[in-house]
């Protein structure tokens, strides 16, 4: 049977296509719209053998299409979209056409290295309800800093002496003299904080329904000390599987907790870590790492060491990555959290638990 190849540039409305054979010859392309019906008219009017490779860049369609696509019995491959235009022939020149020659092209001659992982409906319903939370997140701390914002254009620091993180500190600062002028206002910012503080309650507790699958490891990760439910359930949504990394240098990587390298002949520097990944487990565990800080936590040695040589943030930065590496131990060897392993030397290649320092 004739083995065919499909390259896909994916967009809201249509779908540019290219079908090639193993010799690189072009057999068919076009445009369809985004749709199951048109993917379906396609795979079955050109006759496509079940379970060929169709690639198409990460995108905002990323999930849709790959679930549509293995509906259709085929074998769908995400390419990262960075990869597709760093290896394109002509890199200047991009239309979707092009775009889905160079994808269709690309994985016949086996040229992608960075695929992307597709995790499971259950783990895509995890990350979608840590991403609005997020969202909501973000949207009460804008309106507690915009309230900040109006009481010290009237120069005062109320602000300092209230927790306007809660109903009761939003209802005494309503309530007092001194911003009588701008109640009006600090009212309207009170509502909508009140309303996505409540969205962010309601998320959490679909949050803890959702996250039913994964009980047991989730409580594993949070024998570590300042992981939380949050930061277990984005650490193990982000990961997907532990047995996609073969060790904590990869995983720690690939959240972007390791430094930028530039070694080149007799040069060689090292800079700011490389901020890959998924940014909002990035900064849970450095949130999270902020509790090493406490005399009585088990990191706090390594911290002091880190803030006396290098200061504060690069010594928050440092411990992310150790929790980094440790929680992927913990999840891959199915061990609890120990103190005690802490206080060997520097992890080798091949990390194991016991080597978490």
């Amino acid at each position: 049977m004739e083995k065919y190849y499909i390259g896909m540039d994916i967009h809201n409305k249509k779908t540019m296509y290219v079908v090639m054979d193993e010799q690189g010859n072009i057999i068919d392309r076009g445009s369809v719209d985004t749709s199951k019906e048109s993917y379906m008219g396609l795979l079955v009017g050109k006759k496509i053998p079940s379970d060929t490779q169709v690639a198409f860049e990460s995108g905002e369609k990323m999930y849709w299409a790959n679930s549509i696509l293995i509906e259709l019995g085929m074998r769908p491959v995400v390419v990262s979209a960075q990869e597709v235009r760093a290896k394109a022939r002509r890199p200047n020149q991009k239309s979707d056409h092009r775009d889905a020659f160079e994808i269709c092209d690309g994985l016949r001659r086996g040229i992608y290295t960075s695929i992307v992982y597709v995790p499971t409906p259950e783990l895509q319903n995890l990350r979608k309800i840590l991403s609005r939370r997020q969202h909501f997140v973000k949207e009460c701390t804008r309106q507690r800093n915009a309230a900040k914002f109006l009481i010290r254009n009237l120069g005062l620091n109320l602000h300092k002496k209230l927790c306007i993180s809660t109903t009761a500190g939003w209802e005494q600062l309503l309530n007092m003299k001194e911003v009588e002028t701008i109640a009006a206002y600090l009212t309207m910012h009170y509502q909508l904080w009140k309303m996505a503080n409540q969205f962010v309650n309601d998320l959490e507790k679909e949050m803890d329904e959702a996250s039913k699958p994964f009980k047991e490891l989730l409580e594993l990760l949070q024998t570590m000390p300042g992981v939380g439910p949050i930061t277990s359930t984005a650490f193990v949504t982000a990961l997907g599987d532990a047995s996609r990394f073969r060790t904590a240098a990869e995983v720690a990587s690939y959240i972007g907790l390791v430094p930028s390298t530039y070694d080149s002949g007799e040069k060689q520097r090292h800079g700011h870590i490389t901020k890959n990944g998924p940014a909002h487990l990035r900064s849970l565990l450095c949130e999270a790492a902020h509790h090493a800080g406490k005399p009585s936590h088990p990191m706090n040695a390594s911290w002091r060491k880190h803030m006396v040589k290098s200061g504060y943030k690069k010594a928050i930065t440092a411990i992310a990555h150790r929790m980094a590496r440790i929680l992927f131990a913990m999840w891959k060897h199915q061990e609890a959290f120990d103190p005690n392993r802490l206080q060997s030397s520097k992890p080798t290649k091949t990390y194991r638990i016991k080597n978490a320092a």
